[in-house]
């Protein structure tokens, strides 16, 4: 193919992606707009750059981050890294069936021997929480760019040297917090927000209902011989081992996370955040613990509630892992409600509320890409629902890369919704409400409150500092 049509094809790739779901990128952006004309640029600037990936954390949601990668973008995915020797060789088995190249990734059990034996452009980080921010930045410091999935850091420190150690190398992260690419939320917004048709918005309810904590209390278990524990527990404190901890386990868990507020409130958070152009909270708030699910062995809260104050507009957020939703329609989702009506939206749907009758309601369905994307249909666990916008998260990431522009879901604004989230349990921890202050990386009159937004790393581990990093 002559070097013309592959500009051509690639345009193609990039318009049909953006303009088919019926928005343009323009909508995106949080520091300006970016029109479907700029991500073309990406055929004028190293268009045929290979890009050389490495993944670190070869689970459901690593591979699932790779794959859609893969699936539009020119790379060649060159490393593994897992400690567990079954993860591991079966991600090198479904990686090598999707690439073009059909090579088979060397692999790692240890990530930083990866780094330092691999000269890679890109490194997806998909590890439980306890371990983003330190390979992160090793990763930047080894001279790559870094997708990152969500949340950044299970500390408040921890995610300002991540910010620090994004300027310091020169390096783009994008986040793994793809309601900001999510097709219709992106039409509400479009449709909706940007018409005014919300009027002013003063409260926002953001909630869960899924019945998602580990509710177990297994005993001690021998670790198998294929699982380096002792590599997979890191920086955090070593529990008991009572089997593998992959997948759900150790969300429950706030040794390795940052609870159910963490994991889920930081994606609605965030994506109001974006809607409403927020920014730090002056105020974090919250209330809960173990009120019902007493028999688990797990040690994060299955009732939840937290505010986060900004000016003349409060964000309340709410879980249960127990019990029913009040809207089963919409058990985790997020509203707006504004002087002239409600936006409610969800990773399946959202809707336009209008106070006025006369106003015509509005309805935005999720956007599936299946037909388009075959192999989405044989890719185990996928959420389907959550391909789109991965894929133009992926495709807004290399644009970032090659433009110098900071990508849409940047470092520095998913620090702000991770670490809010992060005080909020500190605030139902200490029960008092939190004010925190970005530019001292204190928390306003509060000493104690202060010395627990860096947490103490097991021996052996040094904890990131951003003045140092």
């Amino acid at each position: 193919m002559s070097e013309d049509n592959l500009n051509k094809t690639r345009r193609r790739l990039i318009t049909g992606l953006a303009g088919g779901l019926g928005f343009t990128l323009s909508n995106l952006s949080h520091t300006g707009p970016i029109s479907i004309d700029a991500v073309k640029t990406l055929n004028q600037h190293n268009s045929f750059k290979l890009w050389k990936v490495g993944l670190i954390g070869c689970g459901w949601y690593g591979n699932s981050d790779l794959f859609k990668l893969i699936q539009v973008a020119n790379v060649e995915v060159v490393a593994l890294c897992d400690v567990d020797q079954k993860h591991l060789d079966k991600a090198a088995a479904l990686v090598s069936q999707r690439q073009k190249s059909k090579n088979i990734p060397e692999k790692f059990s240890n990530y930083q021997t990866m780094l330092a034996n691999t000269n890679l452009d890109i490194v997806i980080i998909g590890t439980p929480d306890h371990w983003h921010a330190l390979q992160c930045i090793d990763a930047l410091k080894a001279g790559a760019h870094v997708y990152l999935q969500k949340p950044i850091s299970v500390d408040v420190i921890e995610g300002e040297a991540l910010v620090a150690a994004a300027k310091k190398y020169g390096k783009v992260i994008q986040v793994g917090l793809q309601r900001r690419f999510t097709p219709h939320i992106l039409n509400a917004k479009a449709q909706v927000l940007e018409k005014g048709l919300l009027g002013d918005v003063h409260h926002v309810d953001m909630w869960c209902y899924y019945h998602m904590r580990a509710n177990r209390h297994p005993g001690p278990k021998p670790i198998p011989d294929y699982f380096d524990y002792e590599a997979w527990t890191g920086p955090a404190p070593m529990r008991e081992y009572d089997g593998l901890p992959h997948r759900m386990w150790w969300r429950g868990f706030m040794e390795y996370s940052n609870g159910i507020l963490g994991d889920m409130c930081v994606h609605m958070y965030d994506t109001v955040r974006w809607l409403l152009d927020l920014g730090w909270p002056k105020q974090v708030s919250s209330q809960g613990g173990i009120y019902v699910q007493t028999q688990s062995k797990a040690n994060t809260s299955d009732t939840q509630s937290a505010v986060f104050e900004h000016d003349k507009l409060n964000c309340v957020w709410q879980h249960r892992s127990w019990g029913t939703s009040p809207n089963p329609e919409y058990p985790w989702a997020f509203a707006l409600h504004g002087s002239k009506g409600s936006l409610i939206a969800s990773t399946m749907k959202a809707e336009f509320i209008p106070n006025d009758k006369d106003t015509k309601p509005m309805r935005f369905e999720v956007v599936y890409e299946k037909n388009k994307y075959p192999m989405d249909l044989v890719e185990e666990d996928i959420e389907h629902n959550a391909a789109p916008a991965t894929r133009l998260q992926m495709l807004d990431f290399i644009h970032a890369i090659e433009t110098g522009r900071e990508p849409v879901a940047d470092i520095e604004q998913s620090h702000i919704s991770t670490a809010s989230c992060i005080l909020a349990n500190l605030a139902m921890e200490l029960g008092r409400p939190l004010r925190y202050d970005p530019n001292t990386r204190t928390v306003i009159d509060d000493k104690e409150a202060t010395v627990l937004l860096a947490r103490e790393y097991r021996e052996g581990y040094v904890h990131p500092q951003p003045d140092t990093i």
